[in-house]
């Protein structure tokens, strides 16, 4: 069974607000579900996945642009 995919797009964000709008939605988002976090620049490209990861998330895909956009599939585990 798919497990439905959330989306978040804070391309017109600057770090930090990129993680921090990232964590507020995981945070509310129950275990097992996927969020879809679309973003742009160079800063969030180095270091959103990563940070993510270290608080425990999973990355399940990441995929970048040529144009600087770029997009993560978080998993929020139990």
């Amino acid at each position: 069974m798919m497990t439905a995919v959330q989306l978040l797009d804070v391309s017109t964000d600057t770090c930090p607000m990129t993680f921090v709008r990232a964590r507020l939605r995981l945070d509310r988002m129950q275990a097992g579900e996927v969020l879809e976090i679309r973003f742009r620049g160079e800063e969030p490209r180095q270091n959103l996945h990563r940070t993510l990861a270290e608080q425990g998330y999973t990355i399940l895909l990441m995929e970048f642009g040529e144009d600087g956009s770029g997009r993560l599939l978080v998993k929020k585990e139990g």
